[in-house]
């Protein structure tokens, strides 16, 4: 058991600080499956985060995952990250070099449903390979893209921080006004703050993160705004 958490006696905030201090991903794993009874979908598995988690370059972080991703399935055995079985967000990484053209090809080809687990593997190798990480402020999977309150959200945040503290990324990239106000812990519009730095400190250490626009769902819009900004912060962070 993960100390009261998992016991159900007392919030997150109460967990000893020696455990918090050496958690590690796995261990936020395990809080997240928990949360999900309360706030996802029952019949669905949480979505943790994945791609390179050795100070990556780069961590993105998304809303939360859907069901679309058929690793929320409880039928799916294998690793449980974020838009697999999924195509339109790939495109966004590929326009940002941030994946081979030749796996981008592929991902295009195949339909959603026929991912296997060795095909999701290769995918995320190539995340790797490229850098970066990518995850959800919420873990809890919905059965669509219904929006989640600020305050199922705001229940993650203490994780995600932990996250953050883990992997220890160069730059953090907040999408959508949503995730950058709860996150960054003040009101954020991004058409407002658009290539600003903001500096938050994480267990003692110092993190840039840039709010930028949501690029998927009704996003998608703003894709080329998105993909136009992180391209601007890659060459101002030196990264890539």
């Amino acid at each position: 058991m993960v100390c009261g958490f998992l016991l159900g006696k007392r919030s997150y905030t109460g967990f000893h600080n020696c455990w918090v201090m050496y958690m590690k991903l796995e261990d936020l794993n395990l809080i997240y499956d928990k949360m999900q009874k309360k706030y996802g979908a029952r019949e669905l598995d949480s979505v943790y985060g994945g791609g390179c988690v050795f100070e990556p370059n780069v961590c993105f972080v998304f809303m939360n995952p859907t069901g679309r991703n058929i690793a929320s399935s409880k039928d799916w055995h294998g690793p449980k990250y974020p838009w697999i079985g999924t195509k339109n967000v790939w495109n966004i990484f590929y326009q940002l070099d941030l994946l081979d053209q030749d796996l981008y090809e592929d991902i295009r080809k195949i339909k959603g449903k026929d991912w296997d687990v060795s095909f999701a593997l290769k995918v995320y190798e190539n995340v790797k390979k490229h850098r970066y990480f990518l995850t959800n402020l919420g873990k809890c999977t919905q059965i669509d893209a219904r929006a989640l309150s600020d305050a199922v959200l705001k229940k993650y945040l203490f994780l995600l921080k932990k996250e953050i503290s883990i992997i220890k990324p160069k730059v953090v990239v907040l999408f959508g006004n949503q995730v950058s106000s709860i996150v960054l812990e003040k009101k954020i519009s991004v058409s407002e703050v658009r290539r600003k730095k903001f500096l938050k400190k994480i267990d003692g250490v110092v993190y840039t993160f840039y709010a930028v626009y949501y690029p998927v769902g009704n996003g998608r819009f703003n894709l080329d705004k998105a993909i136009e900004d992180v391209h601007w912060i890659f060459k101002e962070e030196g990264i890539f």
